[in-house]
């Protein structure tokens, strides 16, 4: 599976409030819902005027001046960088056959799937900044589900998981500090890979910013390969 496959399973499985194509670029009204859908991007080559107008779109709507930019827009990287954009947020998309995070059986009162979230998970949620707004962008998703996982018999995560065609992708994992080290995330892991399967997914997908070195570790051990990078640039206030 390309970069390109799993930019579309994003838009559906996180997706804007809106979203529209103009002149050259998609643009997404993500009413706070984070940067994966606030952020415009390119359907092609465009220009310096392309890219100014897709500039007065966003601000125009209140939103930040933002650009996620995917293998390919060497051109457009430059352009934003000569306007005073500035990089952030590398990001590395990862994807595995979902049969091979089902060859193992949960243990018992481990992870489970829920919908709706539950409150504790909500606060699991919380403690990471995800809170009313990402929780609408999961609430508009059409399939989907979520994760909430106990260790020691206690709360220890929560996760959301949604479907797009074969590609069932995870969202917003969240490991409470006090239960991490102890393998929760892989059962969490699984148990999404358990419901996609289900549903009929072949593949499973993660995106993972690229300086977080722990969730980068725990997706390479699992055995997801890496399908493509992407990064952001945001046009500082004035």
């Amino acid at each position: 599976m390309n970069a390109a496959r799993i930019m579309q399973a994003t838009d559906a499985t996180w997706p804007a409030a809106a979203m529209w194509d103009a002149d050259g670029f998609r643009l997404r009204d993500g009413q706070g819902g984070g940067q994966r859908v606030s952020a415009a991007t390119a359907l092609g080559t465009v220009n310096e005027a392309q890219v100014a107008a897709a500039e007065k779109a966003m601000l125009d709507k209140g939103q930040t001046a933002l650009f996620k930019l995917h293998p390919g827009d060497d051109a457009l990287d430059a352009m934003l960088a000569a306007r005073g954009y500035v990089q952030r947020d590398k990001t590395v998309m990862y994807q595995i056959p979902i049969e091979a995070l089902t060859d193992r059986p949960i243990p018992p009162v481990t992870a489970f799937t829920i919908w709706e979230p539950l409150a504790i998970m909500k606060e699991i949620w919380a403690t990471d900044g995800i809170g009313p707004s990402r929780l609408a962008v999961m609430a508009r998703t059409a399939v989907k589900t979520a994760i909430f996982a106990r260790w020691n018999e206690k709360p220890a995560g929560a996760a959301f998981v949604a479907l797009d065609g074969d590609v069932c992708m995870v969202h917003g994992l969240v490991v409470l500090p006090f239960q991490r080290r102890q393998g929760v995330a892989e059962w969490m892991m699984r148990r999404a890979a358990f419901w996609g399967r289900e549903q009929g997914a072949r593949i499973m997908s993660v995106l993972c910013v690229a300086e977080n070195a722990p969730a980068n570790a725990l997706y390479r051990a699992l055995g997801f390969a890496e399908a493509g990078q992407y990064h952001y640039r945001v046009l500082p206030p004035t």
